[in-house]
């Protein structure tokens, strides 16, 4: 049963929330970041990426980096920008784009529901990746990026959701990129209760974006422990932050690939080929978005195609069976001589949320052939979690995505 427990959260003063507010650290390279903290002073990303604010040639992994950074978040604690909450929380996050919202719960889940798989992993995590986070975290003494989490939705929780949402909110504000965020406290102790029991009702909750964050901060406080061998397990490093959503608010985007070449087939070769596992269907000009399991659109040459993966290559198997790794196996690596997704550079990757256009233009460009998804359900993550697999790389593209600094866990 799981543990997600309530905190009190270091956050923005209402007036600066959404100014300080940031997309991930992980959403933007060394340029991208060093613009956004030029354009925002008061962004949150100076703190996740305190790179920053040293010269562009220096290393963004020196010691000096994380210490900065640490200092920052201090000093926007001292000047009143970030401030404590004086008792223990939940959260209330509502993310609003393009008219559709979704609400999650802000908590902090406990290392134990990690390391015993109450918490599900679906992806390897890399150990650079790791160690920077790690290093982050513990410089840092807090959590400063929640984990996206999501759970099989539970009536008792989203009573009490549904009760708070028609409350006055904490922060409510819409974000440069359209989005809006709107917040309510949870702090009244029968609400918090019924909370906390409703979660040790929940069997398994899944890591739907955020495995090197979550890795991170469970390292952390493992060694905290070691530092500490007389520890509690109650002490707020044995709990990391989490935004947590229940399945049916959460909308995974379709995550497309384009390919550089043909792998030296000419059209009418590949075609043939292609069709040795799919079913191909000429669309015309006007670009084709799948629309049930197991098809793809296909554009080449000007035109969109459609392919239907035929019954010999679909499998039940909870990985197998899913549409990237139809395409990857059947397409990807039988005809075009892609084995690794991870490293070879002949393919590259589109977000849905830069739509199909998108894909025209990059094999108008740079590339040659572009494949249009029907998205992973989320259903289909959590089998591949509880199957103890791994998902294919490139396989969900969450959005919208959660901001950094609207709540912080300190580990002290």
């Amino acid at each position: 049963m799981a543990t997600i427990k309530p905190f009190k959260s270091v956050r923005p003063r209402e007036d600066v929330a959404s100014r300080v507010a940031a997309l991930p650290y992980d959403v933007y390279n060394r340029e991208e970041a060093l613009e956004e903290v030029l354009k925002e002073p008061l962004s949150f990303l100076k703190v996740d990426r305190a790179e920053t604010q040293f010269a562009k040639d220096f290393n963004p992994y020196d010691a000096k980096v994380y210490e900065k950074a640490r200092d920052i978040l201090q000093d926007m604690m001292k000047e009143g920008l970030l401030i404590k909450e004086g008792n223990l929380c939940y959260y209330v996050y509502e993310l609003t784009m393009d008219g559709r919202s979704q609400t999650g719960l802000v908590g902090c889940a406990a290392i134990e529901d990690y390391q015993n798989n109450v918490i599900k992993k679906h992806e390897k995590t890399r150990a650079d990746k790791e160690i920077d986070r790690t290093t982050h975290v513990d410089v840092c003494n807090a959590q400063t990026g929640p984990i996206f989490l999501a759970y099989r939705s539970q009536e008792n929780i989203n009573g009490v959701v549904a009760v708070i949402k028609k409350t006055a909110p904490l922060y409510d504000f819409v974000a440069p990129d359209g989005v809006r965020h709107t917040m309510w406290k949870i702090d009244n102790g029968s609400d918090v209760e019924t909370i906390f029991t409703g979660f040790k009702n929940v069997e398994s909750i899944y890591i739907a974006d955020g495995h090197h964050r979550a890795a991170s901060a469970v390292k952390v406080g493992l060694k905290r422990r070691e530092e500490n061998p007389g520890y509690t397990g109650e002490e707020e490093f044995n709990f990391f932050l989490s935004v947590l959503f229940p399945h049916d608010q959460l909308m995974i985007l379709d995550y497309n690939r384009v390919v550089k070449d043909l792998n030296g087939l000419t059209k009418e070769e590949f075609l043939r080929e292609v069709a040795k596992a799919f079913l191909v269907e000429e669309m015309g000009s006007e670009p084709y978005k799948p629309s049930e399991k197991a098809t793809f659109g296909m554009y080449l040459e000007g035109v969109w195609y459609k392919l239907t993966a035929k019954p010999e290559i679909r499998s039940e198997d909870p990985v197998d069976g899913l549409d990237v790794s139809l395409l990857q196996h059947h397409l990807l690596t039988s005809v075009l001589d892609i084995r690794d997704i991870r490293t070879d550079k002949r393919i590259d990757f589109v977000g849905g949320i830069r739509g199909l256009k998108e894909l025209e233009k990059r094999a108008n460009g740079d590339m040659k052939v572009a494949f249009s998804m029907f998205p992973t359900s989320i259903n289909e993550l959590f089998d591949v979690s509880d199957a103890d697999k791994l998902m294919p790389p490139k396989s969900t593209w969450f959005e919208p995505k959660l901001r950094s600094g609207l709540f912080i866990h300190e580990l002290k």
